[in-house]
């Protein structure tokens, strides 16, 4: 029995000495291999995990942001994920849909008598759009044709932006709705977006889109605020909305990691968390 441990003791301490003596290429592997399964991962857990030094681990995620692999976050990082090509609403609007309406409903309860509201297009601004309270002191400006549809006479004011018609999207964009956008100001923007970072900002996979919701924030002289699900945080898209200085509240949900909380409390930017569904085993 004496041997036995004797053994097993020399065996864990071979491997911790291996562990010790990885090289760079294969702690950035390891690191590639555990972001690519969770996502986000801290800075003690992977000193842990590589049983090296926080300034070793730090170095790491340095190179490997400069790779584009991640970004660093407070406290460790988050990977990159793109997003491409833009989905149709349809197929957005069935990923995380009770999160979207819990989200939809508290940036709704923020917009207060006598506002003047930009709201763009995507499935959670929808949400938004659906549970503003009858109150005729509100006007709402949007390019979001899939919520209008549906709201017959809110009991609020509502404009349509005017524009091309974008079938992905449901939505309007083009000349004529950033002109049309030049003609207001409004004291709040709620935006729905397709990726949030705190490197790349606010992003969105259409050029159309986005050049109509720079429009509106360039034209709110009060409170922007984006609406996102937990799973946008630390994916990028084509094109920039807006950087995370230019936002002032995220309204997502309770499985948005603490360190994405903790990394936009540092650039003033609140969160408000709703409750999340409980995750299917």
């Amino acid at each position: 029995m004496l041997h036995q441990k004797q053994a097993i003791s020399f065996i864990l301490n071979q491997e911790q000495l291996m562990s010790k003596l990885l090289i760079p290429a294969q702690r950035r592997e390891r690191i590639q291999e555990y972001l690519s399964i969770h996502q986000i991962v801290r800075t003690a857990d992977l000193c842990e995990l590589l049983e090296t030094s926080e300034a070793t681990v730090r170095r790491d995620l340095e190179w490997l942001e400069g790779k584009g692999f991640l970004e660093r976050a407070h406290g460790g990082a988050i990977l990159n994920q793109r997003v491409i090509l833009e989905q149709v609403y349809q197929q957005r609007a069935q990923h995380h849909p009770e999160e979207k309406k819990r989200i939809g409903e508290l940036a709704a309860s923020l917009i207060d008598e006598g506002d003047i509201v930009f709201i763009n297009s995507g499935t959670t601004a929808t949400q938004v759009l659906q549970h503003i309270g009858r109150d005729p002191s509100i006007t709402v400006i949007t390019n979001n044709i899939s919520a209008v549809m549906d709201l017959g006479d809110p009991g609020f004011h509502y404009f349509m932006t005017g524009g091309e018609f974008q079938s992905r999207s449901n939505s309007l964009a083009g000349r004529f709705a950033l002109d049309n956008l030049g003609l207001v100001y409004a004291n709040k923007t709620i935006l729905g977006v397709d990726g949030i970072s705190l490197k790349y900002g606010c992003t969105v996979p259409s050029n159309a889109e986005s050049e109509v919701v720079r429009k509106m924030i360039e034209r709110t002289k009060g409170q922007v605020i984006v609406v996102a699900d937990h799973s946008k945080w630390g994916v990028v898209s084509n094109f920039q909305i807006a950087n995370i200085d230019e936002i002032d509240k995220l309204i997502s949900d309770q499985r948005l990691d603490s360190s994405a909380v903790e990394s936009l409390a540092a650039h003033d930017v609140s969160c408000l968390l709703v409750n999340s569904t409980p995750a299917l085993a």
